[in-house]
């Protein structure tokens, strides 16, 4: 039987432009909690889910408060989702693992409706093999579940793919999962901090993998 190989997406921050938006969306929803958390901490900790974003920003502070803030980080970031805009080359990138023989995954922590929003925007159903979401995994990013969860559904073994994301917290899920991260910059983060985070290589963003993706890690020919 042939090895399947395959990537795994994370889409905030990684395909679809997003971050900052998180970012404005926490921060309006902390100060209507009527607590001041600065807006660069926040982005910081983008990538996180919820539960530990809030218990990083607030160093604890807020843990009793976490429903409430999640819901109204979510009820807030809704009103930008008529905006949303994927980031340059990103559909092009998907569609292209997908030609190579790639098994393609979307390995999100969002939730169920935010999820079908960004799934539209990247209009690419037809080429996604798999897809998680918030409701498939128990711990959220740093925490590995995802990740792990993606790969099962994919039938893929961890040696034999390569995930690709925007964030600190991506590079550290994947290491407890035993995967290798490709890390972008597109969410804000740099490409050292990515790669001190243990991120195998990094781009500029999805378009930059794609014009570098011949002998690049996603390149298993």
């Amino acid at each position: 039987m042939s090895v399947r190989h395959g990537v795994l997406f994370d889409i905030d921050g990684t395909l679809v432009d997003t971050s900052y938006l998180h970012t404005v969306s926490w921060w309006q929803a902390f100060r209507q909690a009527g607590m001041d958390v600065s807006m660069a901490r926040i982005h910081r900790a983008i990538g996180m889910g919820g539960d530990h974003l809030v218990h990083e920003v607030t160093d604890g502070a807020a843990d009793d408060r976490t429903e409430q803030l999640t819901l109204g980080h979510d009820a807030l970031y809704s009103a930008h989702w008529p905006a949303l805009r994927l980031l340059p080359g990103a559909r092009e990138l998907v569609l292209h693992c997908h030609q190579a023989g790639l098994v393609t995954v979307l390995a999100s922590s969002a939730n169920s409706a935010e999820l079908d929003v960004l799934t539209r925007v990247l209009n690419l159903d037809d080429v996604i093999d798999a897809a998680t979401g918030s409701a498939d995994a128990d711990s959220s990013k740093p925490d590995p579940d995802i990740v792990q969860v993606a790969l099962d559904k994919a039938g893929l073994q961890p040696e034999n793919a390569v995930f690709v994301g925007d964030a600190v917290w991506d590079v550290q899920a994947c290491a407890k999962a035993g995967l290798r991260c490709v890390g972008l910059e597109s969410g804000g983060t740099s490409a050292a901090e990515l790669l001190e985070a243990g991120a195998v290589q990094t781009y500029r963003d999805p378009a930059d993998l794609l014009a570098r993706f011949a002998g690049s890690p996603l390149d298993f020919s």
